[in-house]
């Protein structure tokens, strides 16, 4: 979150706002799958969210907004969920 604060206002109110949403909703489920009794079918839902923000953060790197270490971190931590 805080590479998000730092972009400038036309990536931090866009983009920014929908990784940070993603991220909270992604949390949220994550939670809501432990106590599942089936928990499959949310985990692939899970698994959905997570491969789009594989994509938004490698549009930040796209858009030369976070450098490729930082990138290859954020990839790392979203590998390891």
């Amino acid at each position: 979150m805080p590479i998000i604060e730092r972009l400038p206002k036309i990536h931090k109110f866009s983009l920014g706002d929908r990784i940070i949403n993603q991220l909270y909703d992604l949390l949220e489920g994550l939670i809501k799958a432990k106590y599942a009794k089936n928990k499959l079918p949310q985990l692939e839902s899970l698994n959905t969210e997570l491969d789009i923000l594989r994509y938004q953060t490698r549009m930040l790197l796209d858009f030369n907004k976070i450098s490729v270490e930082r990138y290859e971190y954020a990839i790392k931590l979203l590998e390891a969920v």
